[in-house]
């Protein structure tokens, strides 16, 4: 893939998915590397997978978190770190390398609105017309999430800035006529509910107020049961939610992701799927099952004819080719 294909014109992300015409779009979704390390492990994850003409790209965004490091008098101090920096930067690389649109995430947690507000100005600056709004997740030693200082609380509060700069509207008042940004947001949404909402209603509540503040689409957790994805779309649509919704899909690729999977994102694993992990003999046998499993949860979707299947590659382009290539 060249480096300088970047002359195709940029298009947001409810554009593509209207102009599909109902063709399945597949998209991606890539992690920053760990500090420290190089943008090729984003081009090298990207390279093989653009085959299929992906027409966006996600690009997650980590928190800061805190480290203790103890000091000569034995007293720790308390240091924050960014794991993963560079967001940012690198969906201008991949705009750059591979004229894609590239959908960067924006969270609550870790920002003032302040610094939400200088965020959103480099991405118009740089051309980027697509977020993705999210609270964020709370830190490990965090019981439950805690904005920052003058931060957002809920994902509504972001999509609601955002919407402000849509029209002009920023934190200082005395700005008039100030430029309008052109951002398509997109919003999570949870099948199997978040994990902090009483249940399924209260869920789709908030969602629908994402959608009301300005949200353009939806994206959702994973999930190992194409049921729940269905019935979570009748769902909204019941509740007055019309935007697109796209499934967002992993393969299970360790034995082990059994219990850390449910544990982490708080979803069911189908006792199917299960039973097979169990009785594989190898690590490569249960990695067969997991990418089996989901091609025909691929299919099946692609079928019922969803907007896009938006895949985490958690690094993996093999794996993730090979799924997308049984299609």
């Amino acid at each position: 893939m060249s480096q300088n294909q970047n002359h195709k014109e940029k298009v947001k992300v409810i554009d593509h998915l209207q102009a599909s015409k109902e063709e399945t779009l597949i998209s991606f979704e890539v992690l920053p590397p760990l500090k420290g390390g190089s943008i090729d492990s984003i081009f090298n994850c990207l390279d093989p997978l653009m085959e299929f003409k992906p027409p966006f790209i996600d690009v997650t965004y980590h928190r800061e978190e805190f480290v203790y490091n103890q000091r000569p008098s034995g007293y720790y101090e308390k240091t924050a770190i960014r794991k993963r920096p560079g967001t940012v930067g690198i969906c201008a690389s991949i705009m750059h390398r591979y004229g894609v649109d590239a959908v960067p995430h924006l969270i609550c947690g870790g920002f003032s609105i302040e610094e939400t507000e200088n965020a959103l100005i480099d991405l118009k600056f740089l051309g980027i017309d697509n977020v993705l709004a999210l609270r964020g997740d709370a830190r490990h030693f965090e019981d439950k999430f805690v904005p920052e200082p003058n931060g957002h609380k809920y994902a509504v509060d972001l999509v609601n800035q955002i919407t402000d700069m849509n029209n002009g509207i920023y934190l200082d008042a005395s700005i008039e006529n100030g430029s309008k940004s052109e951002f398509c947001i997109g919003v999570a949404g949870y099948p199997e509910k978040h994990f902090e909402s009483p249940n399924l209603e209260v869920d789709l509540m908030f969602t629908k107020k994402k959608i009301e503040a300005g949200a353009d689409y939806i994206v959702t957790q994973m999930f190992f049961d194409n049921k729940r994805y269905f019935k979570f779309v009748d769902a909204c649509r019941n509740a007055g939610i019309h935007v697109p919704i796209i499934p967002g899909l992993k393969p299970l690729t360790r034995d082990y992701q059994l219990n850390s999977i449910p544990r982490r994102f708080f979803i069911d694993m189908p006792d199917e799927l299960a039973s097979e992990v169990l009785k594989a003999k190898s690590k490569d046998a249960v990695k067969e099952i997991g990418v089996e499993w989901c091609v025909a949860q691929s299919k099946e979707l692609k079928q019922a004819g969803v907007p896009c299947l938006h895949y985490y590659t958690m690094g993996d382009s093999t794996t993730t080719k090979k799924i997308v290539s049984a299609l």
